[in-house]
């Protein structure tokens, strides 16, 4: 181990001293954060050596010294009214610098039993629910960033949907990055609970006013009851300066459908786990992603799809368009149990290099321990077809709208399987904005 990554190390054990003497929750949580402090130090930070990080050099974030406290408090003044979701009238849960905002958030008229709070008051009010799920799924005993968040988790989102309830609008949970008189770093941990025969939708959403150096450290654990339809959304924008990693854990019951969408903008080094687990039979998940690194820009997707019970069905679509020296990774594992007979997977990687200068490392992985199963994968990596370009303008297109008319028609594939079309409407113009000659398609449409 280097003396940089020793020093990072060290750096979260102190910072962890500091928090645990101020940290609220009960005693059950506290026992958690400790247990997940020594785990921290037992695994040490991730480097190019470990096979889940390959693709990934993380020397820069470990010899950075963030500071927890540099957060701050509420601003006074913040405008959001451009970070507005169409149809997000209901409720909208605002956190800044990783602490919740009440008097940013909008709670509207929630169904019956519907809870939508932050999780610090979860965690006093709501302990029976909380503590039946709160980190019971997220594997904090292998990963280190999950040890992390969980060492220092204290605040972020609490959404509970009981049986049988439908959730009509999207819970739009808004997670905003402010410029602190510190590099900041803040650990928002996330529960989602939608029990059985219940339906929601829930965006987080994380973007930065301003280009500040941050890191951010999210984890959710988002629980599918049995026959219960989740759509969950993460819209990544950050800061071109900031250091993310976003950990998604989904776990199934029979007969649930859960689709999780992530599209990845921003941040200079951005990892991003997705871990569903099809615990229950007949159960179904799509993982489906779009990230557009540029400008020195790392993307890292690791998905691990794990089919633990028979008759079950999983889909990964994940696309990248890199421009600049933009540098991209993907690395999908397919894990079938050997008790998950049935088993119906498939995995697609999909990206287009925008210059020379790009790159791009794709890894599809099938784990099979059944001998009744069916699963594929496959990667492709390319460059823009110059037929397709000459086709469209030999039909009177300029170059500039045929190269945006062919990488919006790469994108968009992802942007319709999302089946809220209100939330996909408004991701269209975050796609057409980040694409090269983008803003014309949008002048024409």
């Amino acid at each position: 181990m280097t003396t940089i990554v020793k020093q990072g190390l060290r750096h979260y054990l102190e910072s962890f001293k500091r928090f645990e003497n101020g940290a609220g929750g009960p005693d059950w949580v506290r026992s958690v954060r400790r247990a997940a402090i020594e785990r921290m130090a037992e695994l040490g930070f991730p480097t190019a050596s470990d096979e889940d990080w390959r693709f990934t050099n993380l020397t820069s974030l470990a010899g950075k010294k963030f500071d927890l406290e540099a957060g701050g408090t509420e601003p006074a003044v913040l405008q959001l009214g451009g970070l507005a979701f169409p149809g997000d009238e209901a409720v909208r849960l605002v956190f800044v610098n990783g602490r919740f905002a009440p008097g940013l958030s909008k709670l509207g008229k929630l169904d019956k039993g519907v809870i939508v709070a932050s999780l610090a008051r979860a965690l006093s009010e709501l302990r029976e629910v909380v503590e039946a799920h709160l980190s019971r799924y997220l594997d904090y005993e292998s990963d280190f960033f999950s040890a992390l968040n969980t060492a220092f988790m204290e605040d972020g989102a609490f959404v509970y949907v009981p049986r049988g309830v439908v959730v009509e609008l999207p819970i739009h949970l808004l997670f905003v990055a402010t410029a602190t008189a510190e590099p900041a770093m803040s650990h928002p941990r996330n529960l989602i609970v939608v029990e059985d025969v219940a339906q929601a939708a829930v965006i987080e959403d994380y973007v930065a006013l301003g280009d500040q150096e941050y890191f951010s450290n999210v984890a959710t654990e988002l629980v599918a009851g049995e026959s219960s339809v989740v759509d969950h959304y993460l819209i990544e924008r950050e800061s071109a300066r900031a250091y993310s990693v976003g950990t998604l854990r989904v776990q199934q019951a029979r007969s649930s459908n859960v689709a999780s969408h992530t599209l990845l903008f921003g941040g200079a080094l951005v990892r991003n786990n997705v871990h569903p687990v099809l615990a229950g039979e007949g159960a179904e998940c799509l993982v489906n992603g779009l990230f557009m690194p540029a400008r020195g820009q790392h993307m890292d997707n690791f998905m691990r799809v794990e089919h633990a019970s028979p008759h079950c069905a999983s889909r990964q679509f994940y696309t990248g368009i890199l421009d600049g020296n933009g540098r991209g990774a993907f690395s999908g594992r397919i894990i079938v149990h050997k008790d998950a007979q049935k088993t119906d997977a498939k995995q697609t990687n999909r990206n287009l290099l925008l210059s020379n200068d790009a790159q791009m490392d794709s890894k599809p992985q099938l784990e099979i321990y059944a001998d009744d199963v069916k699963c594929t994968h496959g990667a492709t990596i390319g460059q823009l077809d110059e037929d397709a370009i000459f086709y469209l303008r030999a039909r009177g297109i300029p170059r500039e709208v045929a190269t945006a008319l062919l990488l919006y028609g790469f994108a968009a594939e992802n942007l319709e399987r999302m089946r809220l079309q209100s939330v996909r409407r408004y991701l269209e113009g975050i796609v057409l904005e980040r694409l090269p000659h983008g803003s014309i398609l949008r002048e024409l449409s």
